[in-house]
């Protein structure tokens, strides 16, 4: 396949983005990916800054690939963590939210491409206006905390707002795909249920098999976790906290954050920030800014533990489609080989 925007601004070989999954897209996932020359990035929110480091390490020991770290623009150490991208030469960092323009101005400098993703034009026109180097669109069909409008609308809204490149997300799974983001204007895809359903990643296998099993309909949007949107599997947890009334729902949220504390090494004023930066402009209880700022702990149980009955499972609608388990070699020869076919089938047809 031809070079895109984003293949020539990160140096990967295809316009293939594998996302910054908590507790999932490790060194072992991250590597992978960009060994199978897709862009890979390290998920940091769940770790300590020395741990992060460690692991941008023990990704460069891995792959000589270019490669990226997802950050939480609105944590309290996030200056910090910027800094250890910058020492580690790290290729690209994204975000969560839109970081600040100083942070972008900053990662911009050291000669790091800035790569925030948004779920709006707006946000999208914003961070383009404070310099960012491209942008990753999520529409709501996306895994995770999600908005409510559909990729298919979201997406050519903002390839037409900025200029800079654009990548799609939400949906996306096979060639077709990437096909179809391309001709939206698109200079890529990114995709994370994909890449967690996949051999190289480090997901128990009763956690991948449950994901498996899962129908589209068996993915569904609540709010009971957290206060906003999150897109997962319905699980005995996700149906108890939509059951629990407000008391029970505050003691298990002190409990989680309680455990979150301890393996972040962040205080609990640091904890109960990080929750209030989700809660600006929202309407949460405090049971849901402690599940805000500890929602890492829940996704543990079930990614890292393989507790299904007591953590929660983020996933694309693409969950319900996606049958198998390949290498991410074999997943992203697949969906390459997959859109060029796609592409000159329609040239063809002229």
């Amino acid at each position: 396949m031809r070079g895109t925007a984003l293949t020539r601004l990160t140096g990967v070989r295809h316009p293939v983005v594998q996302t910054g999954m908590g507790w999932v897209a490790g060194p072992r996932l991250v590597s992978a990916s960009a060994n199978a020359g897709a862009l890979g990035i390290l998920a940091s929110a769940t770790m300590t800054p020395d741990r992060l480091r460690e692991a941008v390490r023990e990704v460069k020991a891995r792959t000589g690939a270019p490669f990226g770290v997802n950050l939480r623009a609105d944590a309290a150490d996030a200056g910090d963590r910027v800094r250890i991208l910058i020492d580690e030469g790290v290729r690209v960092a994204s975000f969560a939210l839109a970081p600040s323009r100083e942070l972008i101005g900053e990662l911009k400098e050291a000669g790091v491409v800035v790569m925030p993703t948004v779920g709006a034009r707006r946000h999208a026109e914003k961070v383009a206006a404070w310099g960012a180097d491209a942008v990753l669109v999520q529409g709501a069909e996306g895994g995770g905390h999600t908005g409510d409008v559909a990729t298919t609308v979201l997406l050519p809204q903002v390839v037409d707002a900025v200029r800079i490149p654009v990548v799609a997300a939400g949906g996306f799974f096979d060639g077709r795909g990437l096909a179809a983001a391309l001709a939206y204007g698109a200079a890529g895809v990114a995709m994370g249920t994909r890449f967690l359903l996949t051999s190289d990643s480090p997901v128990p296998d009763a956690v991948k098999a449950r994901y498996l099993a899962a129908t589209v309909r068996d993915v569904t949007v609540t709010r009971a976790v957290d206060g906003l949107p999150h897109r997962m599997l319905r699980t005995e947890l996700v149906a108890a906290l939509e059951d629990t009334g407000r008391a029970r729902a505050l003691v298990r949220a002190v409990r989680a954050a309680a455990g979150f504390r301890r393996l972040s090494g962040l205080t609990w004023p640091q904890l109960v920030r990080d929750g209030l930066a989700l809660k600006h402009g929202k309407d949460l209880s405090w049971s849901q800014v402690l599940l805000a700022a500890n929602t890492p702990m829940l996704l543990k149980s079930a990614m890292v533990d393989g507790r299904t009955d007591v953590g929660v499972m983020a996933s694309g609608q693409v969950a319900g489609v996606i049958d198998d388990l390949p290498s991410c070699a074999e997943l992203v020869e697949r969906i390459v080989k997959e859109a060029e076919e796609t592409l000159a089938r329609l040239t063809a047809v002229r």
